[in-house]
């Protein structure tokens, strides 16, 4: 692999955001382009439920491996295998012609985003110092919040116009332009170690997340207890084989870390306090954010009868403000400190959420939802970025990678969360209000049982069709209505939640203090080209 030349870090950090933009926007790319996808290859439901949650699961599965293995073999290296896998992976989704081999290579592109991700918010985190660091990670957040919001608008022009199948092939020469380029000018700032491997440790963590990523994720279809004929739920026992393998997990690194042994996680990054509250707060407001992201397309679509293209441009505006808000971040970053633009923007974020709720109906013009999406976007714009970087303040620089790979763990786990609890919620709700509906209508039981299933298992996608037929409409308008009130209590779930983060985030210790509390030096910006010198550690219990 080529050495890169010494090189501006403001280079590096452009290398590492177009990566990152990259894998985010294909989680939520393909949202809008499964119908297509469906009709084209002729999907079952679970194929269709599967290429969804396929990138999902190795995503969430390896974060923490991949994320420690940058630290020993190099973060440089990890992010350019990564981006090399994805873009392989993404020749092959782009191609398929069976499930099979769509969904394999989706697990693929997963593990190829899990070497991304935490490869590049480590060298993030040891490039930049100072008042630079409040500019790297707004821009590093506003990127992880805008793309969220920008993948639905591509994926629904790019199937619209084209063919679902550039949904997946556009990755290929924007990554290959960020291979190019990183080759050259990505700099390594992992200082690599040779105390051996934790090989134990990966497997009980790949295995341990994978499980538990898996069992939220598939909790739509198989449902938390019983499926939809009456028998049992794996998801119980799979939650089960989760906590067993990740609590023999916490225990091997307690047992290596105190014999003085590689260890796949140094169970010390908790003992930052700024590490600790911060990704606790991180998880909860993900749990928040993309449970939002999730269900806001179903509502729109289903009840208030958008297309894909209109929901994308819809959901647009939410990255607007997010992109927007990153341009002033930096200096109410300056004035105020990390932790109170954290706080100022989830407070935003809570609000916006909480009028949407407020004021969803089933006439709603698009501009009023538009404009809470906006002012929710300014709110992501500053506390994502904030947050990421009151989190890491305090890691030293050799520990970055697994710090990392934890925080998007606890990242991914939290978006999990969201779409699992907050979609089950809102299924809930739309099932029994339109049933309750259709019974006030006094359609037969049998009759209404029928259009209710039809109703849920389509998440309210159904709603439209049913419009269109003129003996069906009465069905359509219940179960439209239903999906409206529904929406605005799992809208209003969402809000509760980020002011839950919120809350959590007033246990943040002072910014630029160690983990016993010293004060740290933020001003010693690295010279150009270097990583500067790293943080003295200060581990000890808070």
């Amino acid at each position: 692999m080529l050495s890169p030349r010494p090189t501006n870090r403001w280079v590096a950090l452009g290398v590492i955001t177009v990566g990152v933009a990259l894998i985010i926007m294909d989680a939520t790319i393909v949202n809008v382009a499964v119908p297509t996808v469906i009709r084209s290859l002729s999907l079952t439901t679970a194929d269709a439920e599967w290429l969804g949650s396929a990138y999902a699961l190795t995503f969430g599965a390896f974060l923490l491996t991949f994320g420690r293995l940058g630290d020993r073999v190099g973060r440089r290296p990890m992010f350019l295998w990564g981006m090399t896998l994805f873009a392989l992976a993404s020749v092959v989704v782009g191609s398929a012609t069976t499930s099979e081999m769509l969904i394999g290579a989706r697990l693929v592109q997963g593990m190829g985003a899990a070497m991304i991700m935490p490869a590049g918010l480590s060298t993030v985190n040891a490039l930049f110092t100072g008042k630079e660091r409040g500019i790297a990670f707004a821009v590093w957040g506003s990127t992880i919040g805008g793309m969220a919001a920008v993948g639905p608008l591509v994926g629904g022009w790019l199937t619209t116009d084209y063919s679902w199948r550039w949904a997946f092939w556009l990755n290929i020469p924007i990554a290959l332009a960020v291979i190019a380029v990183g080759l050259r000018r990505l700099p390594e700032t992992a200082e690599g170690e040779h105390d051996g491997l934790d090989l134990v440790g990966m497997l009980l963590a790949a295995t341990g997340m994978g499980a538990l990523v898996f069992a939220l994720i598939e909790s739509q279809r198989y449902g938390w207890w019983h499926r939809s004929d009456g028998s049992a739920s794996p998801i119980p026992w799979v939650l089960l084989l989760s906590v067993a393998l990740l609590t023999a997990f916490v225990l091997l690194e307690v047992r290596r870390r105190r014999a003085g042994r590689a260890v796949m996680l140094d169970v010390g990054l908790l003992d930052y306090a700024s590490y600790r509250w911060g990704s606790i707060a991180a998880l909860i407001v993900a749990f928040g954010e993309f449970g939002l992201l999730f269900t806001l397309p179903l509502l729109l679509q289903g009840a208030l009868g958008y297309s894909a293209l209109d929901t994308g441009w819809v959901i647009l505006v939410l990255a607007v403000g997010t992109f927007l808000a990153s341009g002033v971040t930096p200096q109410l970053t300056r004035r105020r400190g990390g932790r109170s633009v954290v706080r100022i923007g989830l407070g935003v974020e809570a609000v916006a959420v909480g009028a949407l709720a407020v004021t969803l109906g089933l006439h709603q013009h698009w501009w009023v939802i538009a404009a809470w999406l906006f002012l929710y976007g300014l709110g992501v714009g500053m506390a994502t970025a904030q947050l990421t970087s009151v989190v890491l303040v305090d890691i030293p620089v050799v520990m970055s990678g697994q710090a990392s790979g934890l925080l998007s763990t606890f990242r991914q786990v939290g978006s999990a969360l969201g779409v699992a609890v907050l979609g089950a919620l809102l299924v809930a709700g739309l099932s029994t209000g339109t049933a309750s509906r259709l019974d006030a209508l006094g359609m037969p039981p049998e009759a209404a049982h029928q259009a209710v299933v039809a109703v849920r298992e389509s998440d309210g996608a159904v709603i439209p069709q049913l419009a269109a037929d003129p003996r069906t409409a009465p069905v359509a308008h219940a179960a439209a209505e239903s999906l409206v009130a529904s929406s605005r209590v799992v809208t209003a779930a969402a809000s509760l939640l980020l002011l839950l983060g919120l809350l959590v985030t007033l246990a943040l210790p002072d910014a630029g203090r160690g983990a016993d509390g010293d004060e740290r030096e933020e001003e010693n910006v690295p010279a150009e080209g270097g990583v500067g010198p790293e943080p003295e550690p200060t581990p000890g219990p808070v």
